[in-house]
């Protein structure tokens, strides 16, 4: 059992019958009353985040939470199949505990969440950006790379981005996970 003094950015707690990561935290002296801690909170459940404060010297429930390498398999109708990378033991997740399932290609490195205590899976995290090689997008002109001008393109996956006029068939781009947008078209020599 912890208190307020223990809390700082990443520590994960049990409030409310949910597991919370500390995003950001602000301890607070008024000149008049009591000390207080601002927190935002970010559910590792849900997919929200909250503000929160606690007085000061209250107690809290520190949740041990662990992230472990898995790489994806394959999709059935079971969900998505992981495997561990160190003990090859395999997993299957529901595609409610992943966030971007449409970036996952066979191969692909990702982190699974665990509540340690529990051993319950919380999430799947995929890394920031991933590389993916366009399969169909209408043909480029030449002089087309002066606007900032999208046309959609279908990735590997089966997922369609947006992406600048300049990217070809087989072309390998690089993706943001988090938003789903394109960053950049990644030559393969530095791959």
């Amino acid at each position: 059992m912890a208190n307020t003094s223990d809390i700082k950015n990443g520590l994960c707690i049990l409030l409310n019958h949910d597991i919370y990561s500390v995003v950001e935290f602000q301890h607070v002296k008024p000149g008049k009353g009591a000390a207080f801690v601002r927190t935002k909170l970010k559910s590792l459940t849900k997919d929200r985040q909250i503000d929160h404060t606690f007085n000061a010297g209250v107690k809290i429930h520190i949740a041990r939470v662990e992230r472990r390498p898995y790489q994806f398999l394959y999709k059935d109708s079971s969900g998505y199949t992981f495997m561990h990378t160190e003990t090859f033991e395999q997993l299957t997740i529901a595609p409610t505990l992943i966030y971007t399932p449409q970036f996952l290609k066979e191969g692909q490195q990702v982190e699974v969440v665990y509540h340690d205590d529990e051993n319950v899976v919380l999430k799947c995290e995929l890394p920031p950006s991933v590389l993916l090689r366009v399969t169909y997008t209408e043909p480029g002109l030449r002089g087309d790379t002066a606007t900032k001008t999208l046309k959609p393109a279908t990735l590997e996956t089966g997922v369609e981005v947006r992406v600048p006029l300049f990217i070809n068939n087989e072309d390998l781009v690089k993706i943001d996970t988090r938003t789903g947008l394109y960053m950049e078209r990644v030559n393969e020599q530095k791959k």
